[in-house]
């Protein structure tokens, strides 16, 4: 069976509910697409933790080397990875207790929704948590 995503209405609750977004593979370079995704959503009010090994801070948070690295809870775990490289992150996101892995548009791997699942996280794939942002979450947060 093909994975779907959960329902809008349903993806609108676990947005209004998030707050702490761990985002593996941010970018420190503002011409990059998950750069300009995390800012647009640190704009909306919501709490970006960059997760990238190659850099220190990024839109003036503390990054970290991995998910296991992150000092405090996380509520969403957000992707911009290829889809062939994702497995070891759904691994780790369930390691930390996360609630949601989330991979951004274009990004499928079955294997890796199955692990999150089966780990008890809610999964997203093939979406842009910005848009979904946009599209549910009209009011300014």
């Amino acid at each position: 069976m093909a994975f779907e995503n959960p329902p809008r209405e349903r993806i609108k609750e676990i947005l209004a509910g998030a707050g702490n977004i761990a985002i593996v593979g941010l970018s420190d370079k503002p011409d990059r697409v998950s750069y300009m995704i995390a800012e647009a959503l640190q704009k909306r009010g919501y709490r970006i933790i960059p997760v990238n090994p190659n850099a220190t801070e990024i839109l003036g948070e503390t990054c970290y080397p991995s998910l296991s690295d992150i000092p405090e809870p996380v509520d969403i775990v957000n992707v911009f990875r290829r889809s062939e490289t994702v497995v070891p992150v759904a691994e780790e996101a369930v390691k930390i207790k996360a609630k949601v892995f989330w991979l951004q548009q274009d990004i499928i791997n079955e294997e890796a929704g199955r692990i999150a699942k089966e780990g008890g996280l809610e999964v997203i794939m093939d979406r842009c948590i910005k848009v979904e942002d946009a599209i549910l979450q009209p009011r300014g947060k």
